[in-house]
C-alpha cells in the first residue's frame, strides 16, 4: 500500500502542518481525526487496515490530517472569539491548502468528507458550507452543536455566541438556508451520520436529521448498540459506509 507523509508551512496558520496519504487512486476521502487527535490517529486505530483492499485496490485514497482543536475549540485560555477565529482559519487551511493538494495529486472528482467524534462535526461543518467540493459525507459518533451542554460535555463558547459560531453549528445555520444551488448541491450529496444509541449526542444527531428532512436533503441516519464511540466501532463502521 503506498503510504506518503506530507509536512509544510501553513501561511494561514502559521504553523507547520502534517498529513498522511493512503493509497494511489480512487475516491478522495478527507478524514479529520477525534478530538485533539493527530494526523496518524487513523492509522493507529487501525481503520487503515480495514480500508487496505479498498485502497490497495485503487478504489479510495486516504489523505489523513492533523487537528488544531488545542488551538481552537479546547483552547481553554483563549476568549471564544478566538477560537472560532482559529477555526476558521485551519478551514481556509482546509479549502486553500488542502484541497487543492489532493486535486494535484489525484484528479478523481470524488472527494468523500470523513471525520471520527469531533472530526465528524469538522466533516460535516465543511461539506455543509461548502457543498461544492463534496460528494460524500461520512459522519461517525458526531457533535453538530459545540454550543451544547451535555453530559460532561460543555459548551465551548462559554456562554458566548456570534455571528462566526451561527455559521459554523449545522444545526444552527441550516433551518435559514435557502440557496437553492447550495440546497440542490446538498441533495446531491450522498450523506451517511452514525451514532450509538447511548451516545448522549444522538438527540442532536436526530435534530440534524429532522432538520436535512425539513430541507427535502436525502441521507441515512444510522444508530448503533451502545454508545458506539471508539476505535473498535468505527472500525466496523469504515468497512460498511466507506
Amino acid at each position: 500500500m503506498n503510504r506518503e507523509y506530507h509536512k509544510w508551512w501553513s501561511d494561514r496558520l502559521q504553523r507547520n502542518m502534517e498529513l498522511l496519504v493512503f493509497g494511489h487512486a480512487g475516491a478522495k476521502v478527507l478524514v479529520f481525526p477525534s478530538r485533539l487527535g493527530r494526523f496518524y490517529e487513523y492509522e493507529k486505530l487501525g481503520l487503515v487496515n480495514t480500508l487496505k483492499h479498498k485502497i490497495e485496490q485503487g478504489w479510495l485514497q486516504l489523505y489523513c490530517i492533523d487537528s488544531i482543536d488545542a488551538e481552537s475549540f479546547y483552547c481553554d485560555w483563549a476568549h471564544p472569539h478566538g477560537r472560532i477565529q482559529r477555526h476558521i482559519d485551519y478551514e481556509e487551511y482546509i479549502l486553500n491548502e488542502v484541497l487543492p493538494f489532493m486535486n494535484s495529486n489525484n484528479q478523481h472528482e470524488c472527494v468523500i468528507s470523513h471525520g471520527l467524534s469531533l472530526g465528524a462535526f469538522h466533516a460535516t461543518n465543511i461539506a455543509f458550507r461548502y457543498p461544492q467540493f463534496f460528494k460524500k459525507l461520512v459522519a461517525f459518533s458526531g457533535r453538530y452543536d459545540l454550543t451544547l451542554n451535555v453530559e460532561f460535555f460543555n459548551d465551548l463558547f462559554d456562554g458566548f455566541y456570534n455571528e462566526d459560531i451561527y455559521f459554523h453549528t449545522p444545526s444552527h445555520f441550516l433551518p435559514n438556508l435557502n440557496c437553492s444551488w447550495r440546497l440542490n448541491k446538498l441533495r446531491e450529496m450522498d450523506i451517511t451520520l452514525v451514532i450509538g444509541k447511548e451516545d448522549p449526542f444522538l438527540p442532536n444527531n436526530e435534530h440534524l436529521s429532522s432538520i436535512l428532512w425539513q430541507k427535502n436533503i436525502p441521507h441515512q441516519l444510522l444508530l448503533w448498540d451502545d454508545r458506539a464511540h471508539s476505535g473498535y466501532y468505527w472500525r466496523r463502521m469504515a468497512a460498511l459506509y466507506i
